[in-house]
């Protein structure tokens, strides 16, 4: 098979032991070193945070697993430090084509606007991004101390924390540390061992991935075919990745056995036949094959006393609309700033029964667009089937965009997540600046800076604190010391300098949002007080 990836392989650091145990007790050990558990080793570092990480592995994984980076996600690896080296290979897109057969039937076109930082979708298989991710996580080996080819067998926890025993090449070990977070996976040793069940539906339906290298003119874009002629009654997907690699995913029919279909000798033949019906008659050559059901799972919370979980570990989502990896790094996101500050002392543990309360909340929003693409993409019955195929062929009688029935294969990109009911969300905020919901991500926004070479251009997101954020609409910064957790006063300027300003965020003079650290508003007023500000902060970290 074509290798267009090096993997580095990293070697095992003997851990100083006394008497079979790690001496040291740990403040955060977090079990999975993939690209959930990474993420928040840096959103714990940026808190000034350390953690222990334990992989079992000696690099990083193999093969496309998620491809498409969604803008949220983005953003997150632009606060924890690698969004840079994400961007020098990833490739941007923005729509999609859906076909009945061989007749486009819907155009799926994601938000992009000049005000926007990031596109709304970045293609990079995930061993490349992991590999980006764990770059700066290597430039962090003051706060996080990752252990390769170490294995949990076994986790037993009570109200301090939790002692894991280790498998490595130095032998077995225990490790205590007052918090476990386990980012390892659907099949994870940490939820097996504390005996919780995952809630949901599973689907029967296979999909069989194959990463192909194929040099191709077409363009960055989602492209779904339903009923094509490679593959007759099913579906097949196809995403273009840096180095010349295309995702294929196609999805077999009830009567193959998902265990001869994943062969070689089955798979190229039928890759072959579809890139032949589409025009693609240039050369290729297999990469790496997988597969895999779509399920809507998840467990009912994710802080079971010290022991919390996030990603795969915590919830299983179907991949269409690329929910999977984008919902772990936002998981990761969450829970950083808020073990951080559980662990320093900044706020009480309860705070982590919100990042629990939120996502469950988001996953569960996940799963409900995730199983109305998967019932199109992979009917769970044969009414489904029946329903998909009179929908499809209506659709394909009337142009493009004008049928009501292609609507039902928009694949619902992901989008992030507004807490409409966190306890966070301060009660006593005004009812004003429409633009910015209570529990949302702050909108983006371009920012004009001056440097010595005259005006050049940066985003709004990039002027957000580590802790949190103080937005001011007013030309000079109010007096806000003394604030009850780290804080970032930013004055936006007087209306009549940046008119534009306050207008896209409906704006008066005086106006203060208060931006949780992971950038999700807090609180919002007409002016500028310290004592509700303080008020607001103080209440979220109780």
């Amino acid at each position: 098979m074509h290798s267009y990836f090096e993997y580095t392989h990293y070697p095992y650091q003997p851990v100083p032991l006394v008497e079979a145990a790690d001496p040291q007790r740990h403040a955060i050990t977090i079990v999975g070193g993939g690209p959930i558990g990474l993420t928040l080793a840096l959103g714990l570092a940026r808190q000034g945070v350390k953690s222990v990480v334990i992989e079992p592995r000696d690099c990083v994984s193999l093969g496309s697993r998620a491809t498409c980076i969604s803008r949220r996600s983005m953003e997150i690896f632009a606060a924890t430090g690698c969004a840079s080296r994400i961007l020098v290979e990833g490739l941007n897109w923005t729509s999609g084509t859906s076909y009945y057969r061989e007749k486009p039937i819907y155009r799926l076109q994601m938000p992009m606007d000049a005000n926007q930082r990031f596109y709304p979708m970045v293609n990079m298989q995930q061993c490349m991004l992991e590999q980006c991710i764990l770059d700066e996580v290597l430039t962090r080996s003051n706060l996080i101390e990752l252990r390769w080819q170490s294995k949990v067998m076994s986790v037993a926890h009570d109200a301090e924390g939790a002692r894991l025993q280790i498998e490595s090449p130095q032998g077995s070990y225990a490790i205590e540390s007052d918090y476990v977070v386990a980012c390892d996976g659907a099949r994870g040793v940490v939820r097996q061992a504390l005996g919780l069940k995952f809630a949901g539906t599973q689907y029967e339906g296979t999909y069989i991935i194959v990463d192909i290298h194929l040099k191709s003119e077409y363009p960055t874009e989602r492209r779904a075919w339903f009923d094509p002629p490679s593959n007759p009654g099913a579906t097949i997907l196809m995403h273009k990745q840096p180095r010349d690699i295309w995702r294929v995913d196609y999805q077999l029919r009830d009567d193959e056995d998902a265990a001869e279909a994943v062969k070689p000798e089955q798979v190229l033949p039928r890759v072959k036949a579809h890139l032949d019906w589409i025009g693609e008659t240039g050369t290729w050559e297999p990469v790496w094959i997988s597969s895999y059901k779509a399920n809507c799972l998840t467990l009912e919370k994710y802080n079971h006393g010290r022991v919390l979980f996030a990603g795969d570990a915590a919830h299983l989502v179907p991949i269409f609309g690329v929910r999977g990896l984008n919902s772990g790094i936002d998981d990761s996101f969450n829970l950083a700033w808020k073990l951080a500050y559980v662990v320093k002392g900044i706020a009480a543990p309860l705070l982590l029964d919100t990042y629990s309360d939120e996502r469950v909340f988001a996953a569960r929003q996940n799963i409900a667009a995730g199983a109305k693409s998967t019932e199109m993409m992979a009917p769970p019955s044969h009414g489904f089937d029946l329903m998909r195929q009179a929908a499809l062929s209506l659709a394909a009688e009337q142009p493009m965009g004008e049928s009501s029935f292609a609507s039902l294969v928009n694949p619902r990109q992901t989008s992030a997540i507004t807490y409409l009911e966190s306890r966070l969300n301060s009660a006593s905020s005004d009812a004003i600046a429409p633009r910015v919901a209570l529990g949302a991500v702050l909108p983006e926004y371009p920012w004009k800076s001056v440097d010595a070479g005259g005006s050049s251009g940066m985003h709004l997101s990039e002027q957000l604190g580590k802790g949190f954020t103080i937005l001011v609409f007013a030309e000079a910064a109010p007096d806000l010391r003394n604030l009850p957790a780290p804080a970032t006063v930013l004055a936006l300027g007087a209306r009549a300098s940046v008119p534009a300003l306050y207008e896209f965020f409906s704006a008066e003079e005086g106006v203060t949002i208060v931006l949780r650290p992971d950038a999700h508003v807090l609180a919002k007023f007409a002016h500028a007080d310290l004592a509700r500000v303080c008020a607001a902060i103080q209440s979220a970290l109780r």
